[in-house]
C-alpha cells in the first residue's frame, strides 16, 4: 500500500442525535480504482463501508455553462480556420462559379453561419443549475460570461473583417458584390457591439 496515491475529501454530517458519518469522496489505489469510504462513529462504535466504484476520468466539466468557454477550446480557433478554408475551396471546385462570385459567397455564407450559431440560436444544449438564465441569452451573449473585448470575442470580431477585405480585393471591389459583402458584414458586426449586449431590436428573438 506505499505505492498508493490518496486523495480524501471529508464530509461531516449529523446522522442521528450522537452519531455522525464521514464520507471520504476519493481514494486512489495504485490501479486508479476509486474507493469510496463511508466511516459511521458514535461514542462506542465505528462502522466503516468500503465501496469499489469505477469513475469516468476527464469527461465532465466544472464550469456551469460549458457554453461560455467552448471558443477557447484548444483547437477551435484552428478548426474555425480551416473550415472556411474548405469551404472556400469546394466551392472554388465548382466550375460554372468564377472567383469573384466564390469570394463573394464564401463570406455570405460564413457570415450567415456565423449569425444562426451566434446571434440567433439562445440557450444552451447543456444542463445549466444558473436557473434558466442561459436559455435568453445567445451564444455570443454567454461567450466568457458576457465579458467583453476577451481574446476569443476579438478574434470572432476579426475574422469576418479579414474574410470581408479579402473578397473585396478577389472581386476588384465591384459595386454589386462590394454591396453584398458589406451587408453581410454589418450582420453579424452590429449584434457584437457591447451596446447591443442583450438588446433586442424591435424585440425580434425576445423569447
Amino acid at each position: 500500500m506505499s505505492s498508493d496515491r490518496i486523495e480524501l475529501v471529508y464530509i461531516w454530517t449529523r446522522f442521528h442525535r450522537d452519531t455522525y458519518f464521514r464520507s471520504v469522496l476519493s481514494i486512489h489505489n495504485n490501479k486508479d480504482t476509486p474507493i469510496l469510504a463511508i466511516v459511521f462513529y458514535n461514542k462506542k462504535n465505528i462502522y466503516c463501508s468500503l465501496l469499489h466504484t469505477r469513475m469516468n476520468v476527464g469527461v465532465a466539466h466544472s464550469e456551469v455553462n460549458p457554453n461560455t468557454r467552448v471558443m477557447n477550446s484548444r483547437g477551435i480557433w484552428l478548426t474555425y480556420a480551416l473550415g472556411v478554408g474548405v469551404l472556400h475551396i469546394v466551392l472554388l471546385s465548382i466550375p460554372f462559379f468564377s472567383v469573384p462570385v466564390v469570394w463573394t459567397l464564401t463570406n455570405v455564407i460564413h457570415n450567415l453561419g456565423m449569425y444562426v450559431f451566434m446571434h440567433a440560436v439562445k440557450g444552451t444544449p447543456f444542463e445549466t443549475p444558473d436557473q434558466g438564465k442561459a436559455r435568453l441569452l445567445t451564444h455570443w451573449e454567454q461567450l466568457d460570461y458576457g465579458v467583453q473585448f476577451t481574446s476569443s470575442r476579438k478574434f470572432f470580431t476579426i475574422s469576418p473583417i479579414i474574410l470581408y477585405f479579402l473578397a473585396s480585393f478577389y472581386t476588384k471591389y465591384d459595386t454589386t458584390h462590394f454591396v453584398i459583402n458589406t451587408a453581410s458584414l454589418l450582420s453579424v458586426l452590429i449584434p457584437k457591439l457591447p451596446q447591443l449586449h442583450g438588446v433586442r431590436i424591435l424585440g425580434i428573438n425576445k423569447y
